[in-house]
């Protein structure tokens, strides 16, 4: 983890709040405003040195990485949680916090991702409970969340998750965990093979299937492929209908790695960037402590999704909506 201190917080601020195009309404011209402060050599040298360490440790493995005391907005207000997206766009006039994700992603050269139907294509979104939502199995309900991949039913998913805390209540204690797919795979023995083949099926979230009816279930696909990925929800993905009898009794192996397997959790707190490899392995939220529910539904992560690379991005650019590189279908 690296803390920023005070002065280079506020080093950071003042660098990235000289970018003025709105990330919501122009995102080109936000992004290349960002882009700017490197090329004019106008970015902490502190903040060049973490990006590069994280660049190089997810080439040797590491999976997961924690910044604290990152720049954020001067205000950052209490959102309406029945519709917080426009709230947003009509109360947030500053886009520090947007600003700093964006760097980080041309940093660690992880283009960002984005879905159409989703929250109008934004690059950067909210995590927050939504009213309609609580009580369900989705990022924005109000409750605790099982090991998943985000987007695991979806064609294009994210390499990368990066979160930024926007508003975190000191008072209630949230976790969010991570299990790498090599420790799932330590314990899942002679049913490797088996979850490598496309045996599997993952039901879409409850968003998007809102945001598209004619999403019910993904096509049939391997829980473990190639030498990192992982795809799975658990309490979601099941068995395809015409699968082998073998496939059931590995996904209950899978299972029991999931409790075995070692895993790492890091609390987010108001000011702190939280990255981790989404297709690498699985993330959860744990809710360890909650005095005050209703104060605990108003945390707020703004979210970017990344490619791992320019070349796993240009693999998808067939599947670019209305031209925009980065934004994709469902």
């Amino acid at each position: 983890m690296h803390v920023f201190t005070e002065a280079e917080r506020n080093s950071l601020c003042a660098a990235l709040g000289s970018v003025r195009a709105d990330p919501y309404a122009d995102r080109p011209a936000f992004a290349a405003g960002v882009a700017g402060l490197v090329e004019r050599g106008e970015v902490p040298p502190v903040l060049l040195g973490v990006a590069e360490r994280v660049r190089a440790e997810r080439a040797a493995g590491v999976h997961a990485h924690a910044l604290r005391n990152c720049p954020l907005d001067p205000d950052i207000p209490l959102l309406d949680q029945d519709d917080p997206l426009t709230d947003k766009y009509a109360r947030k006039k500053t886009f520090i916090g947007e600003a700093f994700l964006e760097l980080f992603g041309q940093l660690t050269a992880t283009p960002l991702l984005s879905y159409a139907t989703r929250f109008n294509g934004d690059f950067y979104v909210d995590v927050i409970a939504i009213t309609r939502y609580r009580g369900k199995q989705t990022g924005y309900s109000d409750g605790e969340l099982a090991f998943h991949n985000d987007r695991a039913a979806h064609p294009v998913r994210a390499d990368h998750i990066t979160l930024l805390g926007m508003r975190c209540p000191d008072s209630e204690v949230t976790y969010t965990g991570f299990v790498s797919g090599d420790a799932l795979r330590a314990y899942v023995g002679e049913h490797l093979e088996t979850l490598r083949q496309e045996h599997f099926v993952t039901p879409f979230d409850v968003v998007s299937r809102d945001n598209n009816r004619a999403l019910t279930v993904s096509e049939k696909h391997a829980i473990f492929s190639g030498e990192r990925t992982v795809r799975y929800v658990d309490t979601h993905t099941t068995v395809a209908p015409d699968a082998p009898p073998e496939a059931k009794d590995a996904l209950i192996a899978l299972k029991d790695a999931l409790v075995r397997a070692d895993k790492s959790r890091h609390r987010i707190l108001t000011g702190d960037l939280f990255t981790f490899a989404n297709q690498d392995g699985l993330h959860s939220r744990e809710h360890l402590e909650i005095t005050d529910p209703e104060l605990a539904a108003t945390r707020w992560l703004l979210k970017t999704y990344a490619f791992r690379d320019e070349a796993a991005a240009a693999a998808h650019a067939d599947r670019w909506v209305d031209g925009v590189v980065g934004r994709v279908g469902d």
